[in-house]
């Protein structure tokens, strides 16, 4: 019987021919990265950590709390500032120029290696799985002795595979795809997944990462797709490390394996409080007012989301009553979208775009709500008081969704700001 790609990358980390479903087995990591909250005053890790195995496979990146928004953050940065210094960990994104979103600095400077293992403290680290790499979120002091050993263990799960076919509607992304599965199979406790088919080799990194980040909210232990050439062209531009990509044996043993019709699916929305068994098409949701809406996140803050945003929005203003806040995922994404002029017609909207930070979506900073408030939101997660109030209601949509509703001032389809003009009809020469 042969391996998926989650068994067959756990077997060559634990230097193993192979490994089964059921098994603990102990792995070497290729990339331990650390977060800011790494070093806040109930962290385990503070300054006590004496040495890492090997700096250079030790990633830094704040993200959750910067720019410091209190004085607790302020001490929680600058013990990460000391630590980094005093470890010679050279990998290490401040606030600047180099900083964002774990996730989304994991995939711009190459930090996810195709084969290998990833771990990090935050639970939405199954986004680099994108890159044919089995990531994980794994507990704070998990994190640190990763760091510190250049290793950790995993319970190897069974597998499902989906099998995504045809070409999406119009105005259909990868996050509608993802509330789709999540609404139609629910929960995948202790499983992993892999995403295949035609559909899923024509979709763009951005788009990869937005499926395998959201995997986290269905519970999913690995998502990983198969390394192509548009993987390898992206890797190999941003590390000299050597990798070797895993595919699945075609005698592989799934647990399930679903066939999407990616053509099928309508733009969703996931009513507040879960996305599991929870997601409804846009039309069937309602008329929903809202107060904020956001576009933003490790799942949904990267270049081709604030260019959908942008054009949504262009030529219109968002809703009196609405805060339209938009979060890109990392600084350098921002000065591209500088670059294209998205942050002018954003902004001209009525938009508010910030600094790259988690803020928003983890009800941190910078977009939290209020009692009573409604929100729909391009991020992760909808739990009650995610993103501030639990009294608030919460509503995941893509960004084409999200930017919509921010101009209309409640929860609508996109097609209808971004429906396409329609040629006029040629006449004949008899024609009246």
């Amino acid at each position: 019987m042969g391996l998926t790609m989650a068994e067959k990358i756990l077997a060559r980390a634990a230097g193993r021919a192979r490994v089964e479903p059921g098994e603990i087995v102990t792995v070497e990591v290729g990339k331990a990265v650390l977060i800011d909250l790494s070093f806040v005053p109930t962290s385990f890790l503070r300054s006590e950590i004496l040495r890492v195995k090997d700096p250079e496979r030790v990633v830094i990146v704040f993200d959750h709390i910067v720019p410091a928004r209190d004085v607790q953050s302020a001490e929680a940065l600058k013990i990460g500032r000391e630590v980094a210094t005093r470890l010679g960990i050279r990998r290490f994104h401040d606030v600047g120029p180099d900083q964002g979103i774990c996730h989304q600095i994991i995939a711009d400077y190459g930090y996810a290696v195709p084969g290998t293992v990833l771990v990090c403290p935050d639970s939405h680290t199954c986004s680099a799985g994108a890159f044919n790499c089995a990531a994980r979120g794994v507990g704070g002091p998990e994190a640190v002795y990763a760091a510190c050993t250049g290793q950790t263990w995993f319970r190897v799960a069974p597998t499902i595979r989906y099998l995504l076919e045809g070409a999406p509607r119009f105005a259909v992304s990868a996050k509608d795809i993802f509330l789709h599965i999540a609404g139609t199979w629910g929960d995948h406790v202790n499983t992993n997944v892999e995403f295949t088919g035609p559909y899923a080799a024509a979709m763009t990194l951005d788009a990869r990462r937005t499926l395998t980040t959201m995997c986290a909210e269905i519970s999913a232990e690995f998502a990983l797709f198969e390394a192509d050439d548009k993987t390898i062209a992206h890797v190999r531009a941003r590390t000299s490390e050597a990798f070797e990509p895993v595919a699945p044996d075609p005698d592989a043993r799934y647990e399930d394996v679903r066939t999407i019709d990616v053509g099928a699916i309508d733009p969703m929305v996931a009513l507040p409080d879960t996305v599991v068994r929870n997601t409804r098409p846009v039309a069937e949701v309602g008329d929903v007012a809202i107060h904020q809406a956001f576009v933003g996140s490790c799942a949904n803050g990267t270049l081709d989301d604030l260019a959908m945003a942008a054009r949504v929005v262009k030529g219109r203003r968002v809703a009196p009553g609405v805060r339209f806040i938009v979060t890109p995922g990392s600084q350098a994404i921002y000065l591209e979208a500088l670059r294209r002029g998205l942050v002018r017609t954003l902004t001209e909207s009525g938009a508010i775009v910030t600094s790259s930070t988690c803020g928003a979506c983890a009800g941190l900073h910078l977009g939290a709500l209020a009692a009573g408030e409604v929100c729909v939101t391009a991020s992760t997660r909808n739990f009650k008081g995610r993103m501030g109030s639990p009294d608030a209601k919460v509503f995941i949509a893509s960004p084409a969704t999200v930017a919509a509703s921010a101009v209309r001032g409640r929860i609508v389809d996109p097609r209808e700001l971004l429906r396409r003009k329609r040629p006029a009809r040629a006449r004949s020469a008899s024609a009246p």
